[in-house]
């Protein structure tokens, strides 16, 4: 692949995803019957409890990538369809638990599965679905496809186990805080573009042309989610405003705060993340600091830094509707508000 630069636009106009959307249009239809299909069970709350999540909308980001990376290597098969729907059951499957593991309340502006079924149940429904993501990967065929989306199943779990261990550590790294968002975020990302060029039977540089683009695209995702939580009214997120900050969690809002304030302002950060100042004013307080140094932005600029690196990995690609869409999400991933 002949390397070629394509920059972050000015935002003359915003970036959205409707390129994306037209381009895994068609795909999407099928990937959507497979999921409504697998779903299915005899014990009517499974398909209750997952269709509560899955019908709750979404972007769909994860199977579109694996559509729109077949779609750039002119990919005319539908082993990737399957596939697709493979990667979406393991982030749904992911969703629930995280959801039970941080007693959320609210997704996209819902009630979340484990507040309207309870915990135990949304676990089990979590599993099911894990055991779906398998019954498709096994059915493909492809030992190397079962090894990246297995792998990158593991590595999630355990990026969300260091983000639970990190949970209320003031003294987090940034580093760290990578770290955490390339394994609980990145790694999903990543296997869904890679295992577009396996099905699709191109070399090794063009896996790892893929699998570099949905890393870094995922760690930007993840960026500006930590992001909104202190930047976005919760209309707008559809969860809860604060979540994070109630919870604990070191984001980089809270980690570039926490580096660049006084000894009284770090004072105040100690004692929030380890759960001692929890209310709304003491939230309106954080948000206040946050915005006193700037941290949101700096946050965004992180994204926009590994967006451009998204972009970068599929420049040797050729020109076309496919490129265009994969390089449009990478600057929505950066922009969006929600």
């Amino acid at each position: 692949m002949s390397a070629e630069v394509i920059a972050l636009r000015p935002q003359v106009a915003t970036p959205s995803l409707n390129p994306m959307l037209a381009l895994t249009a068609a795909g999407m239809n099928s990937v959507n019957a497979v999921i409504l299909d697998r779903m299915q069970s005899e014990i009517p709350l499974i398909p209750a409890l997952a269709g509560h999540l899955i019908a709750g909308g979404g972007k769909r980001m994860r199977p579109m990538l694996t559509l729109a990376s077949a779609a750039l290597l002119d990919y005319q098969g539908a082993r990737h369809h399957k596939l697709a729907a493979a990667v979406e059951f393991i982030h749904t499957a992911t969703l629930l638990h995280d959801d039970v593991v941080d007693g959320s309340e609210l997704r996209r502006g819902k009630a979340t599965a484990n507040i309207v079924f309870g915990n135990p149940a949304t676990v089990l429904v979590g599993d099911f679905l894990f055991s779906r993501a398998f019954e498709l990967m096994v059915e493909d065929g492809s030992l190397k496809v079962l090894k990246i989306l297995s792998n990158a199943s593991a590595v999630i779990a355990e990026g969300e186990v260091d983000q639970l261990t990190a949970q209320r550590q003031i003294e987090t790294s940034e580093e760290r805080y990578l770290h955490i968002i390339g394994a609980k975020t990145a790694a999903l990302f990543a296997a869904a573009c890679r295992i577009a060029a396996v099905v699709a039977e191109r070399d090794a540089e063009t896996e790892a042309a893929l699998e570099s683009y949905g890393r870094n695209l995922g760690i930007a995702f993840q960026l500006v989610d930590d992001a909104i939580d202190y930047d976005s009214e919760a209309s707008e997120m559809g969860k809860g405003k604060g979540d994070d900050f109630r919870d604990g969690k070191m984001t980089l809002p809270v980690i570039l705060a926490y580096a660049r304030g006084s000894e009284e302002e770090r004072h105040f950060w100690r004692d929030a993340i380890q759960g001692h100042r929890t209310s709304d004013a003491d939230l309106a307080h954080a948000v206040t600091l946050i915005a006193r140094h700037d941290t949101v932005s700096a946050t965004r600029d992180r994204a926009r830094h590994f967006a451009q690196r998204a972009i970068d990995a599929i420049a040797g690609f050729p020109a076309g509707a496919a490129r265009c869409a994969m390089a449009e999400a990478a600057e929505f991933a950066v922009s969006r508000r929600y």
